[in-house]
């Protein structure tokens, strides 16, 4: 059984910063592109940033040059580190990883319980 637990979300206000983790665990054989997605209320979920096995990162157009994505690949975490929030940023976070759960078996997608962030003063 795979699990992806999130942390670190929470009250913040315009301007400031916040960092969240997500820790997979379980059986786990290999890791592909960890990311973190987003819904705000009422809306659709959104993809925020990405990084791959290798390292290779990608961000939304929305959160560029303010959201920084890493992992560690031995720990199997990835990290979201956020600054100069905005309101609009406002939203539960979702970690999400693809994982093999042996060596023969296909990468799948799985998610965390979210973590809820707001930006207000």
């Amino acid at each position: 059984q795979v699990q992806l637990v999130e942390s670190g979300g929470g009250l913040v206000q315009p301007g400031g910063s916040l960092r969240l983790s997500c820790a997979a665990s379980g059986s786990i054989f290999s890791i592909g592109t960890m990311g973190w997605y987003r819904q705000a209320l009422g809306n659709q979920r959104e993809w925020v940033a990405s990084v791959t096995s290798g390292g290779t990162t990608n961000s939304a157009d929305s959160v560029k040059g303010r959201f920084t994505i890493s992992r560690d690949n031995a720990k199997n975490t990835t990290r979201l580190q956020m600054n100069s929030l905005k309101p609009e940023d406002t939203a539960v976070y979702y970690c999400y990883a693809q994982i093999a759960v042996e060596s023969r078996a296909l990468l799948r997608g799985y998610w965390g319980q979210g973590t809820q962030v707001t930006v207000s003063s």
